[in-house]
């Protein structure tokens, strides 16, 4: 069973429920529990939470864009399309590591940039994550409980939901195999 979602950019989410990415990068957000800019691995399966906030389109590689202009305004209901387990976690050491792994994520520099340079003292962490499509989406109405700069988002009664949510029938984004191949480099580049 999921029961909390790990927030991502809207296009993020979409692109890794296809099997066109792999790797997240995260730093912390302002609201993180164990502190601003302090990311900690709290869970290592989690829906895809689509967030709009700080999503920018030109900060994604051109042929990863999607065919939509910039989200406005969060929507009332939250649809979640997949589900991620982390298959690994590494601290970046340096960008040029990162940049060896440059077709497994979907940034152009600006962004890579913005995360090492923002709290450099903090590491930037690399998550391998293999992608689950859930059988068919599943609605939950947004709530002010998910709200805020922050990387996870649980799923309970305080935030008025219907709880958990049951990834039986899901498919891999990315075969067995292909994974693998991806998991061995990642982890021979960053381990």
């Amino acid at each position: 069973m999921i029961d909390t979602a790990l927030k991502e950019w809207t296009c993020v989410c979409d692109l890794l429920a296809a099997g066109r990415c792999t790797l997240l990068l995260r730093k912390g957000g302002v609201h993180e529990t164990t502190g601003p800019g302090r990311f900690r691995l709290e869970h290592d399966r989690f829906a895809f939470f689509p967030a709009w906030e700080h999503e920018k389109l030109d900060w994604l590689k051109p042929g990863l864009r999607p065919d939509r202009g910039a989200i406005e305004h969060e929507s009332d209901e939250i649809v979640f399309r997949a589900w991620g387990e982390v298959a690994g976690i590494w601290p970046v050491a340096s960008r040029d590591l990162l940049d060896a792994l440059d077709e497994l994520h979907p940034w152009l520099p600006p962004q890579i940039d913005m995360r090492f340079d923002y709290k450099p003292d903090r590491p930037v962490y690399a998550l391998l994550v293999r992608a689950y499509r859930f059988a068919r989406p599943v609605v939950r109405a947004n709530h002010p409980a998910f709200a805020g700069c922050r990387s996870w988002v649980p799923f309970g009664e305080e935030a008025g939901d219907r709880g958990v949510i049951d990834p039986a029938g899901s498919v891999a984004a990315i075969d067995d195999a292909t994974f693998g191949a991806v998991h061995e480099r990642v982890a021979g580049t960053l381990g």
